[in-house]
């Protein structure tokens, strides 16, 4: 009997921890979501007030957009596609080094873009890796990733 008991008793301390894991992640994403819906807001109004839209604008808006779509992409499916965060990282790579090199060498600037090349190859061997050799259980549901 204690035996049933104790184990009754730890399947309703692992559901409530379940639970408390997924409002913490919920209220997470929540921050994330709000945060970057002000920082739209932001580069919105910076870009109103100098009456100019400029290049490293859009791509930091485009960043912000992609933070979204991870957001929402949790939120609907309950997993992040890997390949996400790598598109954020090549196109921060890509603002940076329209925005932040004009002063570095040349080397510097290289660096920068063969470390896009780099993230582009991971990209694409995910995607590969993902139509090729697909999850049996989850090759529906995320064969676009």
């Amino acid at each position: 009997m204690e035996g049933g008991s104790s184990m009754v008793h730890r399947k309703t301390v692992r559901n409530f921890g379940r639970q408390v894991i997924a409002v913490i992640e919920d209220l997470g994403l929540l921050l994330i979501l709000i945060a970057t819906a002000v920082a739209i807001g932001q580069v919105a109004w910076h870009m109103i007030a100098d009456r100019e839209v400029q290049l490293a604008d859009l791509l930091l808006v485009f960043i912000l957009l992609e933070v979204i779509t991870m957001v929402e992409n949790y939120w609907r499916v309950g997993k992040l596609p890997v390949r996400i965060p790598l598109y954020i990282a090549m196109v921060s790579m890509a603002r940076y080094l329209i925005l932040d090199t004009t002063d570095a060498h040349d080397v510097h600037a290289l660096f920068i873009t063969g470390a896009i090349l780099i993230l582009s190859l991971a990209v694409f061997v995910v995607r590969f890796g993902h139509r090729k050799f697909p999850y049996e259980n989850e090759a529906d549901e995320y064969a676009d990733y």
